[in-house]
């Protein structure tokens, strides 16, 4: 299968800009990806066209109240949810997180168990000693394994027991890139009769989700990190959502998902939203162009897992030539399948502030620290003040932007 890279390059305009001449390299993935302008347009067509609050009777509040649902729907599709009403969306994965975790609290009793990963973004991580905090909890940790880079299933079931009520868990690593497990360690969790909430914020990009095959309760992820907008989307399992208590003002209904959803909508970013998915739909109808929306979904990452393979594997044989850099994460052997192409590194002479400034001024975009992986340094020994360099790939960056990037880290070890 040839991957249609300078057809899909043509849908983002942020990759024809130049800054004094250079071409501009977004390796800043992990962080927030570039958008299609077909996602651009829906925004504006959106605030221009049926700018208007839900619940009236006129032709503007009509509309938006269909790119409201239109938006769910395509997430549901996006996931493999079995219903929209499985959809909530939010101002980021974060913010959505807090708000569960708080609902659930109210369930949980002082002295109950929720555990929590050393592998996880802060943002699945504060939100459950926030919890803890305000409900007497008590929290448990899981290390990952230094050698697999995963959270292992021995780690997990070490830490349960019968008043384990949730455990909080990462699809993959924002620092190493490492995969976990995911099915098997919710098979082992609800075993001991707790729910599962996984953090699918970095896998979201680059490979298909499927909430009904992993079995997990809840779920996570960021649109702005898939070539979407500004915001988090939860899904939830049914009668979990339905049956969970919701902050909301009186007026609001109890109808799923609304009852989430609380204030006014940010009606154009979810106008957006629907655009990103119709984007994956655009791709995999290249490959399969007469499949419902949910196998264009899977035909795009069918196209997109092995382009970003080959990118990252040029990437981390590269690295590994580079004399005092260590790579975070899986490489011994090239264990493409074990990650996602986010690759953090650290120097033996070299600070990660001054490699990414050094790439900064070619024009090559990466980000420097912790990247809320406060947990993950912290157990590798790192300063989380330095923290690492991180280069993040998506599938709309080619071999040439790695090649330059590798030119310039070269130099600047060298140096």
């Amino acid at each position: 299968m040839n991957f249609p890279i300078d057809a899909v390059r043509e849908r983002f305009p942020a990759l024809e800009l130049r800054d004094e001449g250079l071409p501009r390299i977004y390796f800043d993935n992990p962080a927030g990806t570039q958008v299609p302008r077909s996602v651009a347009d829906a925004a504006a067509r959106c605030l221009l066209e049926t700018n208007a609050n839900l619940g009236g009777y006129f032709p503007t509040s009509l509309a938006a109240e269909q790119i409201v649902e239109r938006a769910h729907r395509a997430m549901a599709h996006f996931l493999g949810a079995e219903s929209f009403r499985e959809i909530v969306a939010g101002p980021s994965m974060t913010a959505l997180t807090f708000s569960i975790a708080r609902s659930l609290a109210r369930r949980f009793a002082p002295g109950d168990e929720l555990v929590v990963t050393r592998m996880d973004h802060d943002g699945n991580i504060a939100p459950w000693l926030t919890a803890a905090e305000d409900r007497g909890l008590v929290v448990r940790w899981v290390p990952f394994d230094e050698r697999t880079w995963r959270v292992e299933p021995a780690e997990i079931e070490r830490v349960l027991s019968s008043k384990t009520r949730l455990v909080a868990l990462n699809y993959a690593s924002n620092l190493t890139g490492a995969v976990n497990h995911v099915r098997d360690l919710v098979r082992r969790v609800h075993a001991a009769g707790a729910l599962a909430y996984v953090d699918a914020v970095q896998l979201a990009p680059h490979r298909l989700i499927d909430v009904q095959a992993l079995e997990c309760d809840f779920l996570t992820c960021s649109p702005y990190k898939f070539f979407g907008p500004h915001l988090g989307v939860l899904w939830g399992r049914k009668p979990l959502l339905e049956d969970l208590y919701a902050y909301k003002v009186r007026p609001q209904t109890a109808q799923l998902p609304w009852k989430f959803e609380v204030g006014t909508p940010p009606i154009e970013a979810l106008a957006a939203l629907e655009a990103t998915v119709g984007y994956f739909e655009w791709l995999g109808s290249m490959f399969e162009p007469d499949g419902a929306p949910r196998s264009r979904i899977a035909a795009a990452f069918t196209a997109i897992e092995p382009w970003e393979r080959a990118l990252t594997r040029s990437l981390i044989e590269g690295l590994a030539r580079l004399r005092g850099v260590r790579i975070l994460g899986p490489a011994g052997d090239y264990r493409a399948h074990q990650r996602v192409p986010t690759v953090s590194l650290v120097h033996e002479r070299h600070s990660p502030i001054a490699l990414a400034q050094r790439l900064a001024a070619a024009n090559v975009f990466v980000w420097s620290g912790h990247n809320f992986a406060l947990e993950t340094v912290r157990q590798l020994g790192i300063d989380e003040e330095t923290g690492v360099l991180r280069i993040g790939l998506a599938h709309y960056n080619t071999p040439a932007e790695v090649a330059t990037c590798l030119e310039v880290l070269e130099a600047a070890v060298s140096a």
